[in-house]
């Protein structure tokens, strides 16, 4: 990988928290293939690590990723890049959402077409009151992708995704808590700290393997009905009370301590 393409993304330590920061800033972190590969390996490098307990993800300059980069886009629906294949890609496009540790997006501004789906992609979502979010597909002759037509709905229900989707219009920060697109909406000169702050709350109170299987759990559970979903939790909650995590849970809350959970195992 060259110094370039390294400087794509960058991560940085804060405590038990990696900030991953997409750094295109003059493209408002337009999306290209090797700003995935970068993010992507960066994300890698956080589920390897056991003293990472959870990850925040943020943008360089004024936004978060304004899509995929303008360049490519009209590259791809040229006459002659039709008749192209596609190169394959080493992990799909929602690779992020099997990341087994919690992901926090602070978003920083825009967030289109593609940047908004890897913003649907964290688990948890902070913006800034003038942020703006949009799908932008439709106005580019484009479909619902990657999944966004599968995320939307369960985040905002069925009637607000059809409207985001087909109109491609601009929520800004405010309209996206309030429909339930984002959790929390923070001053810009404190998202990032309210992000980190956050995600070091979860790193230091939360055991990082609860976290994990709630994760699969919340992604499970769309899938079946919900005395499918009961009897599941019920299997793992006996899984859960047979780990050393469940014991220290206790024992930390009765001793008014800081709990010393175990990091996450293999995959």
């Amino acid at each position: 990988m060259t110094t370039s393409e390294k400087d794509l993304a960058y991560a940085e330590r804060r405590g038990a928290v990696t900030v991953v920061t997409l750094n295109r800033p003059d493209r408002l972190n337009a999306w290209t293939n090797e700003l995935e590969d970068r993010y992507f390996a960066l994300l890698d490098e956080a589920e390897a690590d056991p003293e990472v307990r959870a990850v925040v993800v943020t943008g360089a300059g004024r936004g978060f990723c304004a899509g995929a980069d303008m360049a490519e886009l009209e590259r791809i629906g040229s006459a002659d890049a039709a008749s192209e294949e596609r190169p394959k890609r080493e992990r799909p496009r929602w690779f992020p959402l099997s990341l087994r540790k919690p992901l926090i997006g602070a978003i920083n501004g825009a967030a289109a077409g593609l940047g908004l789906v890897e913003a649907l992609y964290c688990d948890i979502r902070f913006s800034t009151p003038d942020a703006k979010f949009t799908t932008s597909f439709a106005r580019r002759g484009l479909i619902a992708e990657y999944g966004i037509a599968w995320l939307l709905p369960r985040i905002v229900g069925p009637a607000r995704a059809a409207d985001l989707l087909f109109s491609g219009r601009v929520v800004r920060g405010t309209e996206a808590y309030e429909m339930g697109l984002v959790n929390r909406v923070v001053e810009r000169d404190a998202l990032l700290d309210e992000a980190v702050g956050y995600a070091t709350e979860l790193a230091t109170w939360s055991s990082p393997t609860s976290m994990s299987v709630m994760k699969r759990q919340l992604s499970e559970a769309f899938d079946v009905d919900f005395d499918g979903a009961a009897r599941r939790a019920e299997a793992l909650m006996e899984e859960s009370f047979g780990r050393p995590d469940a014991a220290e849970g206790v024992r930390s809350y009765l001793e008014g301590r800081e709990p010393a959970f175990r990091p996450l195992g293999p995959a």
